[in-house]
């Protein structure tokens, strides 16, 4: 029969090979690398996951990301070539590729990143204050933004820290410059729109200015022609009366005398204050226009047709 005091001990020294094994052993993350301390000495870093040994009591595991960390800047002032303020908001991937180096001279995450905050600042004036605003803002961000990560990458080395991008999210001037600057821009805007419609409105001007006088030189062109036009005319007109009134005075007589009547006797008002024996009207009396002979002064035959004829002709009470 076993004594109790056996079964004891082998209970307690079964408890006491579970905590060494349990002691002895520790399992390496896929995201992380460890580094094995003896009594505060580092002796070996895992960067390989899995199930790794150490000795117990003695050894201890401190473990360190190895994945891609954040660097969140807050916004700097910094003051460009050109003397122009700048308020730059940036910030930084890192990771830890010497564990044993980045735990002998910062040890923690929180600390890495104050110093890496610090270095960042730094470069962001060294490189930024040698260009100017306008090469920040547009013409060579890519290529600052590669010097500052060099520059930043250089200086964490010596912390087991690689620095793998440094972007910068912002670049502006401050705000009280910034209203300054869209003032400027305003005013000088309106100064260039002021300008060209001073330039517009003259050349308006000089256009009309030439299109009146055009407009005057044809105008007067026009009537020119047109007096010397109604002259040849009157002239021809003047001819074919003569040519007419030379080849028969009768017909000649009558046709002026149909014109005046044409003219004289409106539609609208015909009436004349004439004498009824008015030499205006002889072609009522006679159609060859010949004054009355012998027979119609005595009140002979034809006397009261001659007057029938041309009482028509009298005007209208």
């Amino acid at each position: 029969m076993k004594s109790p005091i056996a079964g004891i001990a082998a209970l307690f020294v079964l408890f006491a090979v579970l905590i060494v094994g349990y002691g002895s052993v520790f399992t390496v993350d896929m995201t992380e690398q460890s580094l094995v301390v003896r009594l505060g000495e580092p002796i070996r870093v895992v960067t390989e996951p899995g199930l790794n040994f150490k000795a117990p009591f003695i050894d201890t595991v401190i473990s360190i990301d190895k994945r891609i960390l954040d660097l969140e800047n807050p916004s700097q002032e910094v003051i460009a070539s050109d003397q122009k303020r700048l308020v730059v908001d940036a910030f930084a991937r890192y990771r830890i590729k010497n564990a044993l180096r980045f735990y002998q001279s910062i040890g923690t995450i929180q600390a890495a990143n104050i110093q890496l905050t610090t270095l960042l600042n730094a470069a962001l004036r060294r490189v930024l204050g040698e260009v100017t605003f306008i090469q920040v803002v547009r013409d060579e961000r890519e290529a600052l933004m590669a010097r500052i990560r060099d520059q930043l990458d250089r200086e964490a080395d010596g912390y087991g820290i690689q620095v793998a991008d440094v972007r910068i999210r912002r670049a502006d001037l401050p705000e009280q410059n910034s209203q300054a600057v869209y003032q400027r821009m305003q005013t000088e805007r309106q100064r260039e729109a002021a300008e060209f419609r001073a330039q517009g409105g003259q050349k308006a001007q000089e256009i009309r200015s030439n299109a009146d006088r055009e407009a005057t030189i044809i105008v007067a062109e026009a009537n020119s022609t047109a007096e010397r036009v109604r002259g040849e005319g009157d002239g021809e007109r003047n001819r074919l009366f003569a040519e007419a009134y030379g080849k028969d005075q009768d017909f000649f007589a009558f046709y002026r005398s149909m014109t005046a009547y044409e003219t004289g006797l409106k539609s609208n008002d015909t009436r004349f204050l004439l004498r009824p024996d008015s030499d205006f009207f002889r072609f009522f009396g006679n159609p060859s226009g010949k004054a009355a002979g012998p027979a119609a002064a005595t009140g002979g035959p034809g006397s009261a047709g001659t007057a029938a004829a041309v009482q028509p002709a009298a005007p209208k009470p």
